[in-house]
């Protein structure tokens, strides 16, 4: 049995082989994927089959890519449209599935439902009130359902529960949340939500959209606008818990745009026990920054981030500082429970043409490296030859590449801009990537890949180099996430208990048994990747489900 603080070292030694790996030839690399997919990905989704569903909107004219025969949408805003604006795309084989949507997605949100179906929602004008589902399925498409929202949802944030429902939180002049599919009497009832509106910078900047939204270990939800959080019980609609002010007078959420993530839950074989939750907040600019930059002055963006243990009885922030300016960058976790902070601008802000200076330069930050006058937590990756400013996203692949698409500063199609609309997916290969490391390679996971909550099962894995003594072993398990607006909404990952070391089966084979998380308030039902991580490498991930 593991105790969390050996689990903590364990993590800070593979993140210290990780710095050594990439600060020799290999800080990460690029590869372009598809010129173009004939939208710009604006949204983006990895489903259970492997599949990147993305989508842009209605409103920013004809794409570059055709609905099928007889699928031409007709409605009162557009008369008729044959273009597509939603596609699947399939990363190994580089195919494109024209998809139907004909409602407006600009600026929605989404999350997987347990069975692996994508909810997604709101959106502008006519798409404000619309939820919509699509099945992981060889020919499946969109549908439609006008009015499975209460209220109008532009800019709201989506979280999946313990139970399987999804939240629906704020949006523009939003003060409530809701829950779908509506299925119960209280599912068709909107919950005010006053701190929302305390929030805003001003009812014309509100920076406040976009909430960040963190499931804690014990069920609550973590919500985090402009430069402030509370912790909210939503079964009983109660405020349990105020937490300190940011520091540095930065706002984080749309229009001034940073970005969060919860670090990795590591599990202990104690089911009794919750594991400690730690939130991560990156770059961001001015409240007023989107006014000034409509004006024509473009502010700089941050380079501070904050740690905040959400669970602590008297947390406070820890700041650090990125080594680059940044808004509008994701925040990507990498299967070794290392952050990826990835695309972006220096100045400006979110918003149609108001970004400046893009950042090319990811940063791969290692939450457990302890910070010395030599070290830092942070190392600059190698650039990207595509500016990804506005509408740009990013997505976690099941090989541990990071799938890299949009860009669409401008109010519709155009590319002769200065920062052009981008309709073109790359791939970024993290340092774990390097030629000379050998990769896990996972061939079975027994009983079954259907997992219970508390569930012992065995992962059984394969090591190309002979390992006279195999070194450290763990076992990740990660959330695919609904990516908009630089926030990866339902991102997270767990790091498994282990009931011992790995045990070699063979000349190269290996065993690893495993406890899947204790409960749904852990690991939400629904599907999940698992990898196999030594010495800081990754495995290729496996689909498990859980319920």
């Amino acid at each position: 049995m593991r105790p969390k603080s050996l689990v903590c070292l364990v993590l800070a030694t593979f993140s210290l082989f990780t710095v050594a790996l990439g600060s020799q030839t290999h800080r990460g690399k690029w590869k372009l994927l598809k010129r173009s997919i004939g939208i710009s990905a604006m949204h983006m989704q990895l489903l259970p089959n492997d599949k990147i569903i993305a989508f842009d909107w209605k409103g920013s004219g004809p794409s570059n890519i055709s609905l099928p025969r007889g699928k031409c949408v007709v409605d009162s805003e557009t008369t008729t449209d044959c273009y597509s604006h939603s596609v699947e795309f399939d990363p190994s084989s580089r195919s494109i599935r024209p998809l139907t949507i004909t409602t407006d997605t600009w600026c929605s949100s989404g999350a997987l439902l347990p069975s692996g179906i994508l909810i997604q929602s709101g959106g502008f004008r006519l798409g404000e009130r619309v939820v919509r589902s699509l099945a992981p399925c060889a020919n499946c498409d969109w549908v439609e359902q006008k009015n499975g929202l209460i209220t109008s949802r532009w800019y709201a944030s989506n979280q999946i529960l313990p139970n399987g429902k999804i939240i629906v939180v704020g949006g523009m002049n939003q003060f409530n949340y809701e829950f779908i599919p509506k299925t119960s009497t209280s599912d068709k009832k909107l919950y005010q939500l006053p701190f929302l509106e305390e929030t805003r910078y001003s009812p014309f900047v509100p920076n406040n959209l976009y909430p960040f939204l963190h499931l804690t270990p014990d069920g609550k939800l973590f919500v985090f606008a402009n430069d402030r959080a509370i912790l909210l019980d939503y079964v009983n609609n109660k405020v349990v818990k105020n937490y300190p002010v940011m520091p540095g007078g930065v706002s984080r959420n749309y229009p001034s745009t940073g970005s969060s993530v919860l670090l990795p839950l590591i599990l202990s074989s104690n089911f009794n026990n919750h594991p400690e939750a730690e939130v991560f907040i990156c770059g961001g600019t001015a409240a007023d920054s989107n006014q000034k930059a409509n004006a024509g002055d473009f502010v700089p963006a941050s380079k501070s981030c904050g740690r905040l243990v959400i669970t602590a009885n008297n947390p406070s922030w820890k700041m650090e500082q990125m080594p680059l300016n940044r808004l509008m960058g994701d925040m990507i976790l990498l299967p070794t429970g290392d952050v990826l902070i990835i695309n972006g601008a220096a100045k400006g802000s979110a918003g149609w043409n108001v970004g400046r200076e893009p950042v090319l330069n990811p940063v791969l930050y290692r939450p457990n490296v302890p910070i010395t006058a030599k070290t830092s937590r942070f190392e600059i990756m190698s650039p990207s030859p595509i500016p990804r400013v506005y509408h740009s996203t990013a997505h976690l692949l099941s090989d541990g590449r990071v799938l890299v698409g949009g860009s669409n500063p401008n109010s519709n199609y155009n590319f002769t801009a200065v920062y052009p609309t981008e309709l073109s997916v790359e791939a970024f290969y993290p340092p774990y990537f390097s030629p000379n490391v050998s990769r896990p390679i996972i061939s079975k996971i027994y009983p079954r890949t259907n997992l219970e909550y508390m569930q012992r099962f065995s992962m059984h894995f394969h090591m190309h180099q002979w390992h006279e003594e195999l070194g450290k072993i763990y076992v990740t398990m990660v959330a695919p996430s609904f990516t908009s607006h630089s926030y990866s909404m339902n991102q997270r990952l767990l790091v498994l208990s282990l009931d011992s070391e790995a045990q070699r089966v063979d000349f190269s084979n290996y065993v690893v048994h495993v406890h899947a998380p204790a409960t749904a308030t852990l690991a939400p039902p629904g599907y999940y990747q698992v990898f196999v991580v030594h010495e800081g490498v990754p495995s290729k991930g496996t689909w498990v489900h859980i319920k």
